[in-house]
């Protein structure tokens, strides 16, 4: 019998995004896989269930999809949701285990196997499957195009019949993925661009996209973990940064502010000074927010108005973008629906250094080291 691949609707609030797209639902077809989708799942994404048929899927009840050998999800599940899981199924998704860890011990009691596409290893081989870099691409992008439609300024320079307007400043914090995409936007506008990262190995990328980088006069040893991320500073180490930070801060008309470690709150790099440095009308746009802000007057989800500056709180950017953010979500769960997955079944591989990785439950236990710690803590 033919692997079952279940893609049911989203159900979070403003989540407009589908686990698959009709293009890479026809290629898994064509591999003998059966696709149901459940009823309108696309339609956020503007892909219509005629389109899911015409590439070979089957139009199911959001419980009929739930009920397949392998789903494919982008926001966790709810309670309700992991009910509808079968024992000894599979779940691939998004599903913020080092956050909330009690979803994976609910997930394990049902008896199902969970791949979290947020643990896939940063390493070449795993490179198409990284779901997390290619939603901070999206949201570095939206990010820079929400605060230059708030600024009330021009972000280029202009010569114009009554003068020159001088471009706008934006100042970016964290060089990841997000960092960087956002770097790259706000130089298209044609802003002057600074950015800044504890992580001095980024610094020619940086460079390479046409902005200043901005060097603290502090040293951080060993600032870089294994997978390439940033290290949680020592809390005297954050103050001293978000102090020297005050004056770049001030200066800038936007700053868009990216910095998170995994499984940790998102650092305080935006003190009450800072904000108060800026200039009425400068924006903050947080894409830290969802762990709390780096910026310490962020509200999640909202926008704050302090001292003439917006501090914006965005939880979910890519959803914003459903239509590209939903085509390379999809090819990230292709890649990772072929290296394990015939049209025959799942295949765990707990030799495989991607697989080991990223499930988070398996067998009815827990079987991530990281998240078995957060539980036992």
């Amino acid at each position: 019998m033919a692997l079952q691949i279940g893609v049911p609707a989203e159900t979070a609030a403003g989540e407009r995004r589908v686990a698959l797209v009709p293009d890479v639902v026809k290629r898994l077809a064509q591999q003998g896989m059966e696709v149901r989708v459940a009823r309108g799942a696309g339609e956020g994404a503007f892909f219509s269930d005629a389109a899911y048929e015409a590439a070979g899927a089957r139009i199911v009840t959001q419980e009929e999809a739930w009920a397949a050998d392998l789903v494919v999800h982008v926001q966790p599940p709810s309670e309700e949701e992991i009910a509808l899981l079968r024992s000894g199924s599979v779940l691939i998704g998004f599903l913020s285990p080092l956050d909330h860890p009690e979803l994976a011990e609910k997930l394990a009691r049902q008896g199902v196997t969970a791949l979290a596409m947020e643990l896939v290893p940063r390493i070449s081989r795993a490179q198409k499957m990284d779901a997390l870099s290619a939603m901070a691409a999206v949201a570095g992008y939206k990010a820079v195009l929400i605060a230059a439609n708030l600024l009330p300024k021009f972000f280029p320079l202009l010569t114009t019949a009554a003068g020159t307007v001088r471009p706008a400043s934006v100042l970016v914090l964290g060089a990841g993925v997000a960092g960087l995409q956002a770097i790259a936007t706000a130089r298209r506008l044609g802003a002057r661009v600074s950015a800044y990262d504890i992580r001095d190995v980024v610094k020619e990328e940086v460079q390479s996209l046409g902005a200043t980088f901005v060097e603290l006069p502090f040293e951080v040893p060993d600032a870089q973990d294994v997978s390439g991320y940033a290290k949680a500073l020592a809390e005297e180490k954050q103050r001293q940064q978000a102090q020297l930070l005050v004056p770049h801060i001030g200066r800038s008309d936007v700053v868009i502010s990216t910095a998170q470690v995994p499984g940790r709150r998102a650092p305080v790099l935006i003190t009450e000074e800072a904000v108060e440095a800026m200039q009425p009308g400068s924006v903050i746009i947080d894409l830290a927010a969802p762990n709390g802000g780096n910026c310490v007057l962020t509200q999640p989800g909202e926008t704050v108005v302090r001292n003439g500056v917006q501090i914006v709180g965005p939880l979910n950017l890519p959803a914003e973008m459903p239509v590209h953010a939903s085509q390379m979500y999809a090819r990230t769960l292709l890649a990772m629906i072929q290296e394990f997955a015939t049209s025959e079944g799942f295949q765990p591989n707990f030799e495989d250094e991607i697989f080991k990785g990223a499930c988070v439950t398996y067998n009815g236990e827990v079987v991530n080291e990281r998240v078995r710690a957060l539980l036992a803590a």
